[in-house]
């Protein structure tokens, strides 16, 4: 549990760090990497935040050895609250009523999936047949690619609606879904006896491969997602996306069986059910910015 805590803590942190860094360079794109990566390493600040999300990955680890996967997201999530709280007061950025709403749903709907873990009952699996992970990861790959393309390629119409980042967080949070089950994939060569054997072990499965493709291409999208959205949605939505990949997908790929009792599988399908319901009622476009004070409106002759 202190784990969980830290790391949401770390990852909240080196968001809103990035984010701040992000505002004051120039734009970036997916489409010149290299150019993207030489602005944020020539950044302190965005040094900082990263540091404090490697710190994360660090404590997550640590989670996924001792906690069910279904848990550990259930408690990951949590962090967007102090996430909110932090673009709030560090950034400036505000929330509508609907975003709050759904940001509550979506915190209730994940407390839910807690509510139905029950200590001593849930199997903690260490490993999974590395042809279903490759089965399950591949065509989210895909797909988070492929959604992210499709959200920039819309953002260079000329009339285009100010966009709040919904698809650019749901496709980034494909990405980071792969990337938190191939780090449960890690956590379980941890145990292993011997670093040389433990370490010629992990490269014989997919996990670090997959590691390695999510962490290029998460870099370069979220960095240029997150200096165009707000961190206080686009964070929020990724997270979300993450969390209930890792624990649908992850359970069943990792071989950690559903509650038996009535009440807590109701309780995990319901928290499932509303968290996606919500992300798919989640407003796609910001509101058109309003006119300045005094300022006169135009009228046809």
């Amino acid at each position: 549990m202190a784990a969980a805590l830290l790391a949401n803590t770390l990852y909240s942190v080196g968001f809103v760090l990035e984010k701040r860094a992000l505002t004051a360079l120039p734009e970036v794109s997916i489409r010149h990497p290299a150019k993207l990566l030489g602005l944020v390493l020539r950044s302190p600040l965005w040094i900082g935040g990263s540091l404090s999300l490697a710190a994360g990955f660090g404590a997550q680890l640590a989670v996924y050895r001792t906690l069910p996967i279904a848990a550990a997201q259930g408690i990951f999530v949590s962090g967007l609250v102090l996430l909110v709280l932090l673009s709030s007061r560090l950034l400036g950025e505000e929330t509508s009523g609907r975003e709050r709403y759904a940001l509550g749903a979506i915190l209730a709907a994940l407390l839910m999936v807690v509510l139905s873990l029950k200590e001593g009952s849930d199997h903690v699996s260490r490993d999974a047949p590395y042809p279903l992970i490759l089965l399950v990861c591949v065509p989210s790959l895909a797909a988070g690619v492929w959604l992210y393309g499709s959200a920039e390629r819309r953002t260079r119409h000329r009339h285009r609606m100010p966009t709040t980042g919904v698809e650019y967080g749901v496709a980034v949070g494909l990405l980071y879904g792969v990337s938190s089950l191939a780090i449960k994939g890690v956590s379980s060569y941890l145990s292993s006896t011997g670093l040389g054997g433990a370490v010629l072990e992990l490269l014989r499965s997919p996990y670090p491969y997959l590691l390695l493709f999510t962490g290029a291409f998460g870099l370069v999208m979220s960095q240029a997602a997150l200096q165009r959205c707000r961190a206080s949605l686009i964070v929020p939505v990724c997270t979300t996306v993450t969390c209930l990949y890792t624990a649908v997908l992850g359970t069943l790929s990792f071989g950690e069986s559903l509650p038996h009792d009535p009440v807590r599988l109701a309780l995990r399908l319901a928290g499932t059910v509303l968290a996606v319901a919500v992300l798919l009622a989640m407003p796609k476009h910001d509101p058109a910015p309003k006119p300045p004070v005094g300022a006169k409106e135009l009228t046809p002759p």
